[in-house]
């Protein structure tokens, strides 16, 4: 199977090229991913859990990035293996221009093929399947990398103040308690 596309996103292109090279966002984007995790700078290991058709199967394997061009194109491969269900294989060559300084052009190149078990539903239900999973990822990532440049800064800033206000509270609310405690003591053992 074999498809092509591109997607106008609203961001800068360097904010787009790191998008596409964190495990994070990428495992956000990919359907059905349930772990992404870098062991390289150009090599990641995945776990894919996907229902084609009546075959549901949880894949996994290696993600690799090749043909890298900063911060123009890369290709992105992948292989899973699903036991008994089979195998599937593919990636995508993907190529960003900037269209102005907030706004980047992706066009993108995917191939894939499967085999084993998943291969005998036929090529028509792969193809569509296959489709409309490409589609779910470079929206979902379109979506992300628009929401980017205004979401991360606050998330960042917000994770700060919480980590800073725990510790204080906790101390605070302690010593008064205590040294409350303490001097009411004192005073009812002074009256008796």
């Amino acid at each position: 199977m074999k498809m092509s596309g591109s997607q106008t996103i609203q961001a800068p292109r360097q904010v787009v090229w790191k998008g596409l090279n964190n495990p994070k966002i990428l495992q956000q984007c990919i359907p059905g991913c349930e772990s992404i995790n870098a062991t390289s700078p150009t090599e990641m290991s995945a776990k894919v859990v996907l229902k084609i058709g009546p075959v549901k199967a949880a894949f996994k394997g290696a993600v690799t990035l090749s043909d890298i061009v900063v911060p123009e194109s890369y290709r992105i491969s992948g292989k899973g293996e699903g036991g008994l269900a089979g195998f599937a294989s593919g990636g995508a060559t993907v190529k960003l221009a900037e269209n102005g300084p907030s706004e980047t052009l992706m066009e993108y190149d995917v191939d894939a093929q499967v085999g084993g078990k998943i291969a005998m539903l036929g090529s028509r239900l792969i193809d569509s399947t296959a489709r409309s999973l490409a589609e779910q990822f470079f929206s979902k990532f379109a979506n992300l990398m628009t929401q980017a440049p205004v979401s991360a800064p606050a998330a960042k800033i917000k994770r700060v103040k919480k980590a800073k206000a725990k510790p204080g509270k906790k101390k605070v609310a302690k010593k008064p308690v205590k040294a409350k405690a303490a001097g009411s003591k004192t005073k009812k053992k002074a009256r008796k």
